[in-house]
Parts: structure tokens; sequence; C-alpha cells
């Protein structure tokens, strides 16, 4: 099985991939290779949908920490939303995502970004 990768329109800082199917040795590349050109911007958020990814490998694992990496060098962060129940085992054994960046559903992530955002202009508002 391939892995098919979208890429929804970036709002408001945040840049949303929804992940179907397999994310292993065969396909991370591509997962890379499609997430490089978002790295580069100054996102604050990616948020990865993997409500219909179906496996992730070590090779996944990376892929996703190498994204937290690029991203965090700017403060920006990597959020998880909506893991099968198989996916989330692997973050839990590996801890490769901290457990305050993994959300149930979209909505529960968009409800922390708005919060992030709203604590943001508020400190910009105090200055």
């Amino acid at each position: 099985m391939s892995l098919d990768i979208k890429i929804l329109p970036p709002a408001n800082g945040s840049q949303r991939v929804v992940l179907a199917g397999r994310l292993d040795t065969h396909t991370f590349e591509d997962l890379d290779e499609h997430l490089e050109p978002l790295l580069d911007r100054n996102l604050q958020s990616l948020v990865l949908d993997l409500a219909a990814l179906e496996y992730i490998s070590s090779a996944g694992i990376r892929s996703i920490f190498k994204a937290r990496k690029a991203l965090g060098a700017h403060g920006g962060k990597v959020l998880v939303v909506n893991p099968q129940a198989q996916i989330q085992k692997v973050f839990d054994v590996v801890k490769a995502v901290p457990m305050h960046e993994i959300f149930a559903s979209t909505a529960e992530a968009d409800a922390y970004l708005d919060a992030m955002q709203r604590k943001v202009l508020q400190a910009g508002e105090e200055e």
C-alpha cells in the first residue's frame, strides 16, 4: 500500500497535511519531499491529520521528528490529530511526539491553536 499526502491551504500560520495509507520505509521519502517546502516557511504549526493512516514505521517516525526539529528551530510545532489506536500506541511507545501535541480530533487541535494565537495577541497588546 502507498501513502496519500494531501496538503490543504494554509490558514493563520498553520498548515494542515492529511496522510492516508502507510508511512514506512517505502513512503517516508515522499512525505519528506512534500514537507520540505512547508518547513522552510515560518509556520507556527504543522497539523498532521492521521485519521486515515493505517501504519507507521520507525522511518515514518523519523520524518515526523525531522519536521518537529525544523519547526522547533523557530518556535513552531508539529501537532498530530486523529491518530488511529495502532498509531497512537506507536507514539506512546517511542515517545516521538509529546502527548500535549496529539489531539483526538481536528476540533480539539483547532481549539488549541486558537488559544495559542489569542495568547500571543494578548501578550503583544500588553507590551
